[in-house]
């Protein structure tokens, strides 16, 4: 979860600018099953499909949409992260743009794209209206806004995530989509790592210190359970004449 936003500019995400590399482990460990991209394609499927990653970060989830999707852009804000994605994807097939953007000025015109996927960025409940509506802009009609975030009424991850973030009310948040006609879809998966000590670095760039160490203490093994909510808007279509 982010802190609050700035004056002006993007939102920090204070894990992945200030540890890129220990980041890159999360990600490696996240959804070790692959349900949360499983339910993806079941809200927005992609295959064929022009997508725009938003925040993308280093570039790490553009290859799996690449798989099957017609066209991938990532729009990322911070500029060593875009530098990270372009050279991510130098080499990848089909080719994959990366472009530096924020959710509230994304570098693509109107109806441009048919998915747009923004995983823990940016849209973390109220005040991120702005990006809401420039997501819509970029849409093509019937094209689908996901919007993928931690759930925190799930524990362990919850109970931690709610022990450092006390203003943070996830029912609140849920109420927020809700108003804004978004669908809801949960999702229960696992983080796996290659050892003790890479989930111990993780916690630690999620968490405070303390919280972090009760975490890792609470965690025996290589595994967590880590729920995830899908918030999906569609485009409109329009009236058939």
């Amino acid at each position: 979860m982010s802190p609050a936003r700035p004056a002006s500019g993007p939102i920090p995400s204070p894990n992945i600018w200030h540890w890129p590399e220990i980041y890159e482990v999360e990600n490696r460990a996240q959804d070790a099953d692959g349900a949360v991209f499983a339910a993806l394609r079941d809200v927005a499927d992609w295959s064929d499909r022009d997508v725009l990653d938003l925040g993308c970060g280093t570039g790490f989830h553009l290859q799996t949409f690449a798989e099957t999707a017609r066209s991938v852009t990532g729009v990322e804000p911070h500029p060593p992260l875009v530098a990270r994605a372009r050279d991510r994807v130098r080499v990848v097939t089909p080719p994959i743009t990366v472009l530096a953007g924020s959710a509230e000025r994304i570098p693509l015109p109107d109806d441009s794209v048919d998915v747009v996927h923004a995983r823990t960025a940016y849209f973390f409940g109220p005040g991120c209206g702005a990006g809401i509506v420039e997501s819509m802009r970029v849409l093509r009609p019937g094209g689908v806004l996901a919007v993928v975030d931690l759930d925190a009424t799930v524990g362990g991850y919850g109970d931690w995530m709610r022990a450092d973030l006390l203003h943070y009310d996830p029912a609140r948040v849920e109420a927020f989509f809700d108003a804004q006609g978004f669908d809801l879809v949960r999702v229960r998966t696992r983080w796996e790592f290659d050892s003790r000590e890479a989930m111990r670095s993780v916690l630690g760039i999620e968490f405070t210190e303390r919280t972090a160490e009760r975490a890792f203490a609470q965690t025996p093994g290589l595994a967590l359970e880590v729920g995830y909510r899908i918030h999906t808007r569609r485009a409109p279509v329009g009236l058939v004449l």
